[in-house]
C-alpha cells in the first residue's frame, strides 16, 4: 500500500504562488490609488503649485526582497492619474491674463511632459485656483515624480489674446504662432482673421511696441519693415500691398532675428504689442524675442496666407 502523500506543503506551495501572481499582475498598466502630496514651493510670478496628485508605486516581489515598492514606467495609453493643483494671484493694479507652462519631470528633472494652462481676466489682488493634468504620456515615458511651473507669461486682459473659438468685439482674431528657429535665425507668424461681419481692410506693416517683463517699453531695437539685413527672405521682402479682409479671410505677417551675442548687452523681449493697423485695437503676444546684441527686428507686410495644395 502507497503512502498518503501530505497535502499541507503542497498547498503552501500553491498559496505563495498565487501571491506573488497578484502582486506582479497588478504593475504593468493597471490603474494605482492615487496620494496628493502637499507642495511648500515658493510662488513663480504669482503662480505656485499648492499639491501633485501621483498614482501609488506598484509593490512587485523581487529576489531579495518581494516587497519592495518599485516605481513602474508610466502606462502608453490612457490617463496617467497625474495632476497638480495650482493657484494664481494677481498681486498688480489691473486685470491680467495668465499663460502657465507646467512641466512633468522626473526626479532627475528630466520632462516627460508639459501643458499649458490660461487663467484669463484675473482681477488685481484676486486668486484663482485650478488644476493641470498630464493626460496620456508618450510612450517609453519614466516615472514622473515632481510638477513644476516652468514658463508664466501674464498680459493686460484687455489685450490678451482671444480664447480659441472667440472673436473679439473688434471682428478680428490676431494670434502669434510658436514659431521657427535655424541656425541662430528665429521667425514667429502673426495671423489675423476677421472673424466679424464687416470687411476689414489692411494696407502695410503691423504696428509694434516691444515691452520688457513689467510691460514697459524696450529701448535700443530697430524695427525694419522687410528683411532688413537680418536674413535674405523672399516673403518678408514682398512689398506692402492694400487687403480687403471679407468674414472668414485671413493674413499673415511675421517677425524675424538673429539671437547671435557681440559686443553690448545682448536683448530680450518677452512681450510685443501689436496693433494690425493705425488706430486697431492693441493685442499682446509673448514670442519671447531673445535678439542678442543685435538690436534689429524685421517686420513682414501683411499678406495673403499661401494657398493649400
Amino acid at each position: 500500500m502507497r503512502e498518503a502523500t501530505p497535502l499541507l506543503p503542497a498547498l503552501a506551495v500553491l498559496l505563495l504562488l498565487t501571491a506573488c501572481g497578484s502582486e506582479h499582475a497588478g504593475a504593468p498598466g493597471a490603474a494605482a490609488p492615487a496620494s496628493g502630496v502637499p507642495v511648500t514651493d515658493p510662488p513663480v510670478e504669482g503662480v505656485r503649485i499648492t499639491s501633485i496628485t501621483l498614482p501609488s508605486a506598484t509593490p512587485a516581489p523581487t529576489p531579495s526582497d518581494r516587497f519592495r515598492v518599485h516605481p513602474d514606467p508610466l502606462p502608453a495609453t490612457g490617463d496617467s492619474g497625474i495632476s497638480a493643483a495650482y493657484e494664481v494671484t494677481n498681486s498688480g493694479t489691473g486685470a491680467l491674463t495668465y499663460t502657465i507652462l507646467f512641466d512633468f519631470t522626473t526626479d532627475a528633472g528630466e520632462v516627460m511632459g508639459n501643458r499649458r494652462e490660461t487663467v484669463r481676466s484675473l482681477a488685481p489682488g484676486a486668486t484663482r485656483r485650478g488644476t493641470v493634468r498630464l493626460g496620456a504620456p508618450a510612450p517609453g515615458s519614466s516615472r514622473v515624480s515632481r510638477v513644476k511651473v516652468a514658463q508664466v507669461t501674464r498680459v493686460p486682459a484687455a489685450e490678451a489674446p482671444p480664447a480659441p473659438g472667440q472673436c473679439p468685439p473688434s471682428g478680428v482674431r490676431l494670434t502669434a504662432d510658436d514659431g521657427d528657429a535655424a541656425m541662430g535665425l528665429r521667425v514667429v507668424g502673426l495671423h489675423l482673421e476677421n472673424c466679424g461681419k464687416r470687411d476689414y481692410a489692411l494696407d502695410g506693416y503691423p504696428l509694434l511696441e516691444l515691452l520688457d517683463e513689467d510691460l514697459a517699453p524696450v529701448r535700443g531695437v530697430r524695427i525694419v519693415h522687410g528683411s532688413g539685413g537680418v536674413s535674405p527672405d523672399a516673403r518678408f521682402d514682398e512689398p506692402a500691398r492694400p487687403l480687403v479682409l471679407k468674414p472668414g479671410d485671413s493674413a499673415v505677417s511675421g517677425l524675424m532675428w538673429r539671437n547671435t551675442t557681440g559686443f553690448g548687452t545682448p536683448v530680450d523681449v518677452p512681450y510685443v504689442r501689436v496693433r494690425a493697423e493705425r488706430g486697431a485695437a492693441p493685442v499682446t503676444v509673448t514670442p519671447h524675442l531673445d535678439l542678442g546684441t543685435t538690436g534689429k527686428l524685421a517686420v513682414r507686410a501683411w499678406a495673403r496666407p499661401p494657398a493649400l495644395d
